[in-house]
């Protein structure tokens, strides 16, 4: 690996051009940055926005760096009219607010000493010190107003290459903040192409064991994120293979069925119900009873909707088979609804084509009937309730819900054919022989 030279030494010149874009030229970004430079400051974007123009991707976030100190820029926004929020000016940074938009900018930085995930800094104008702070080289890229790139850790060429590269020494970044260890396989599930960096690979493999030291929403917000990729079942595949998911995710060891789902969700259809979906594919991918599967979602922090979801795609409720019959489906919609019902087709149908050698057109079309079920379900509802027990003149109690469940049974048994006078026969039927029977 090349050795890189010292910051000293790294020119401060533009390597590249980025095109038009409309990001940069928009009204609201273009009133913050003349703001901030409205006495001659030097402001650049940074970060996630410069790297993904490059590639031609989505923008998502705009980042600025300058380097006048916090209190100076809040002062600019305010002087122009920009709401101006701290949001983190502990760290140098605040964020302005315009209409929806909203820009973080962040004073540069450089460590005067670090200990651990800790670190005293001082607020500098040196650029390529800023940069050097930044965790893979792909993100220590700048770009002034006019679009001109700057980069000293050599990102354009990683990024050309998918090679995602620590800034630096790799075990140094891992000692500042382990999370970083997770956000090296989640860049390359977006950004990275075979083989990995070997020396990072090294330096995850040492610093594993500490991801247990993590909360479980940091954890959680990168493997969200992670599955969020096109296609990532091969780093996750990696990443057990290194001894990385066994500290954070040890269920995760169905990466053939992830794979055949991420296929299902991405290439092998177009509807509007069926996107890539995160939480799906972490339910996809979960191997254990339901008490494991619990034990994973709690370490995640998921919310109670979260873990029920990932809970019912990891351990159905029900089995779905693609030949299933017409009743059956309906009858599984309505007790699972819409949502769950598809998700456990998706994954029943990535279990069935991860085992199979070649797609049978006829299994798919029945697999993507369930889907159309699932698309033109309009829920039900028993036309009988509690109160034409009572109007029976049943009594209160217990015994109202045994009957009830007996006609709904038997109201499914039909394909809810039946309508209210049917179902207040049956009612009356039901209620009599459970009053024969007593």
């Amino acid at each position: 690996m090349a050795v890189e030279p010292p910051l000293s030494e790294r020119p401060e010149t533009p390597v590249g051009q980025l095109p038009p874009q409309d990001w940069m030229q928009a009204a609201e970004t273009r009133s913050v940055t003349a703001a901030l430079s409205a006495d001659g400051a030097e402001v650049r974007f940074v970060g996630g926005c410069v790297r993904d123009a490059v590639l031609k991707r989505p923008i998502r976030d705009v980042d600025i760096a300058t380097h006048d100190p916090p209190e100076r820029v809040m002062a600019l926004l305010q002087r122009a009219g920009i709401t101006v929020v701290p949001t983190g000016i502990a760290h140098g940074t605040v964020t302005a607010v315009v209409g929806k938009a909203h820009y973080e900018i962040t004073t540069l930085r450089e460590d005067v000493e670090t200990f651990g995930r800790h670190a005293r800094v001082a607020y500098t104008d040196d650029w390529t010190a800023d940069a050097a702070r930044r965790d893979f080289t792909m993100n220590a890229m700048f770009a002034d107003l006019e679009g001109r790139i700057y980069d000293p850790f050599h990102g354009l060429a990683d990024l050309a290459h998918g090679r995602v590269r620590f800034v630096g020494d790799p075990v140094r970044r891992l000692d500042e903040d382990v999370l970083r260890l997770l956000r090296f396989f989640r860049f390359h599930a977006h950004y990275g192409r075979p083989p990995m960096d070997p020396t990072a690979l090294a330096a995850c493999r040492r610093a594993a064991p500490r991801l247990e030291t993590l909360s479980g929403e940091r954890v959680a917000g990168e493997i969200v994120r992670l599955l969020q990729a096109e296609h990532p079942a091969a780093v996750l595949l990696a990443m057990r293979i290194e001894g990385i998911l066994s500290h954070v995710l040890p269920e995760a060891t169905a990466f053939g069925r992830l794979k055949v789902l991420c296929w299902l969700e991405t290439r092998a259809m177009v509807r509007p119900s069926v996107a890539p979906d995160p939480l799906r594919r972490l339910g996809a991918m979960l191997e254990a009873d339901e008490a494991g599967i619990r034990r994973a979602t709690g370490r995640l922090k998921l919310s109670n909707a979260q873990a029920e979801r990932v809970l019912a795609i990891a351990r159905p409720p029900l089995a779905i088979e693609a030949a299933m019959a017409p009743p059956a489906a309906r009858r599984a919609l309505r007790r699972l609804g819409p949502d769950v019902f598809r998700d456990l087709v998706l994954c029943a149908w990535a279990e069935e084509r991860s085992r199979t050698a070649r797609p049978v057109p006829a299994r798919s079309a029945q697999w993507m009937a369930l889907l159309d079920a699932a698309d033109s379900w309009q829920p039900v509802a028993l036309p009988v309730r509690g109160q034409d027990c009572l109007d029976l003149g049943l009594a209160r109690g217990k015994a109202i819900g045994p009957l009830l469940a007996a006609v709904e049974s038997w109201w499914e048994d039909q394909d809810y054919r039946p309508g209210r006078d049917a179902c207040l026969a049956k009612l009356r039927e039901v209620a009599d022989s459970s009053a024969a029977g007593c």
